[in-house]
């Protein structure tokens, strides 16, 4: 059975690593991260979002369950 990307994401946090949006567009093919945390959120996981600076100056965040 596949698995859907919210589980693929949870999976990955429950490992312990911290995913951004680029982690998850280059493993696991996710363009939507922000929306599959919102996902996790609702299910009741209490996830925390920090933000990063790039070294382009750009920021992102970076998600890692509490």
């Amino acid at each position: 059975m596949n698995a859907t990307q919210t589980d693929m994401i949870r999976k990955h946090l429950e490992s312990g690593k911290a995913i951004t949006a680029l982690v998850a567009l280059d493993r696991y093919g996710i363009f939507r991260l922000a929306a599959r945390i919102k996902d996790l959120r609702d299910e009741g996981y209490l996830i925390h979002c920090e933000n990063v600076k790039l070294p382009n100056g750009k920021r992102i965040g970076k998600y890692r369950l509490v």
